[in-house]
């Protein structure tokens, strides 16, 4: 048996307890993870919340898309890992556990500069970045990207990886200090949308890729702000999923519209994605230019005071859970 934070009640954070559950059986392309950390991210909110179910045939009631530790069992057909190695994880669902079993093509090596806990950030925000700004968005170098929610999980990936990958980055977030930090990061410059209209003031910039998580009440703003031939990279819809287009304008500036959802995505796409992370993504993590910004680290136990901290929006880059 092992110990994990499961969601016994949907709606308010205090429904997420400390419950034994029975230790995952691996399938034959699996790997068990004994899990050291498990990285906290908005989807696992809405899980709980009973608002974006787990896939069919991954565990609904054990929320965690992330996960670091070190392999203590290997399916028949693995042939990369063996007991002992340290990786992190991309899962569907079931991280908030003291064990995960996980396709083994979904993992990637811990490098030596980083921590459990440090690891435990990046799957997610890494293979959300890498396929929305820079497959679906193609961000070049010398284009411009303005990112929302700069301070965040995401917004500080998408920063620190657009800067490395030579771009140009504007951002938005909601206090001074979070706009100072995403400075420091990269960004050219943090818009305090509590205090100013950040389409006024990047008016005339010629945003080449915008990566959206709003929706409906930035869309025209979006559009009106895209250089010709610009990218809308829509990643979630906070705001609203309803939107009027002009489609003149889409066609007179050639602009293109686009999005995704990873959770739900096949293992066989999961897995190019992860090839394709370790590949771009993992020497700029090597060389530090890409690093996790950890904002606080909760025990296992504590996962519904986690939660309380994500949904008050108080904190910066990743809040993690030490298992």
């Amino acid at each position: 048996m092992m110990q994990a934070a499961v969601i016994t009640a949907y709606g308010a954070a205090d429904g997420l307890t400390l419950q034994q559950r029975p230790i995952p059986t691996l399938k034959s392309n699996e790997v068990l993870i004994r899990v050291h950390a498990a990285g906290i991210n908005r989807p696992d909110i809405f899980q709980r919340k009973g608002k974006y179910p787990a896939p069919n045939g991954v565990v609904q009631d054990i929320p965690g898309l992330e996960v670091a530790g070190m392999v203590v069992g290997c399916g028949e057909q693995v042939t990369r890992w063996a007991p002992g190695d340290r990786i992190c994880a991309l899962l569907a669902g079931g991280g908030y556990a003291e064990y995960a079993a996980v396709d083994a093509s979904h993992c990637l090596p811990i490098p030596d500069n980083l921590d459990f806990v440090e690891a435990a950030c990046l799957p997610e925000t890494a293979f959300t970045v890498w396929h929305n700004v820079f497959q679906r968005g193609e961000l070049k170098r010398g284009e411009t990207l303005l990112v929302h929610g700069g301070s965040g999980g995401i917004g500080t990936t998408a920063i620190q990886l657009a800067k490395a990958m030579g771009a140009q980055v504007y951002a938005t977030a909601g206090s001074r200090e979070k706009c100072k930090f995403c400075e420091r990061l990269g960004a050219v410059a943090c818009l305090n949308y509590q205090e100013e209209n950040f389409a006024h003031r990047l008016a005339g910039k010629q945003i080449d890729v915008i990566l959206d998580s709003i929706g409906a009440p930035y869309f025209e703003q979006h559009i009106a702000l895209l250089a010709n031939e610009g990218r809308l990279v829509f990643i979630n819809a906070v705001g609203g999923r309803l939107a009027e287009l002009d489609m003149m304008a889409l066609m007179q500036r050639r602009l293109t519209l686009t999005g995704s959802t990873l959770r739900g995505r096949s293992a066989a796409f999961k897995g190019d994605l992860c090839g394709d992370v370790e590949r771009y993504v993992w020497p700029l993590v090597k060389k530090g230019a890409l690093r996790p910004v950890i904002h606080e680290v909760f025990p296992l136990a504590q996962a519904s005071l986690a939660h309380e901290r994500m949904e008050s929006g108080n904190f910066i880059g990743k809040l993690v859970l030490a298992v």
